[in-house]
């Protein structure tokens, strides 16, 4: 277990805090979870774009993200600290491309991308291990992102 970062740490530079989640990644129990939580706003702000600007905002997200976690972490000497959240605000709008912002999709959007990030079913394990820097932080979440849309379509087709 990861030692907790102070704030002072996570407020002092734009980037870290950005890593952090908007400081959510501070939370003592459940970071990702809080992470993720940190991200519903964003999507909110998002989702009624064109699906092509979508896309580009994904884009971008995971882009800087690989930056933004690669720097946060070197700073802290630690891979992936739990802190660093990015990656699951990138993963939770890969989760929602192209759905509607209702209530019953932010929550299965959530629960299914928590599920795959937690536990993290092959590839997603061994791209976590394996795959090292920032790139590595957000590949495994992007991944588990796409794992959980491929359920949410399902669940979208089927029963909503």
């Amino acid at each position: 277990m990861s030692k907790p970062v102070p704030a002072k740490f996570v407020f002092s530079h734009p980037v870290h805090f950005l890593s952090f989640g908007f400081g959510s990644g501070l939370a003592p129990k459940a970071p990702g979870t809080f992470g993720t939580l940190a991200a519903i706003p964003l999507y909110l702000l998002v989702a009624e774009l064109s699906l092509a600007y979508y896309l580009l905002t994904c884009a971008l997200v995971s882009l800087v993200g690989i930056y933004f976690c690669h720097h946060t972490a070197n700073r802290l000497k630690v891979h992936d600290h739990p802190g660093i959240v990015w990656d699951e605000i990138a993963g939770f709008l890969i989760t929602m491309i192209g759905f509607a912002a209702t209530w019953q999709n932010l929550l299965i959007g959530f629960v299914l991308f928590r599920i795959f990030d937690i536990l993290k079913p092959w590839p997603i394990k061994w791209i976590d291990k394996h795959v090292s820097g920032g790139f590595g932080i957000m590949l495994d979440d992007l991944i588990a992102g796409g794992f959980a849309w491929c359920c949410l379509y399902g669940v979208n087709h089927l029963w909503l």
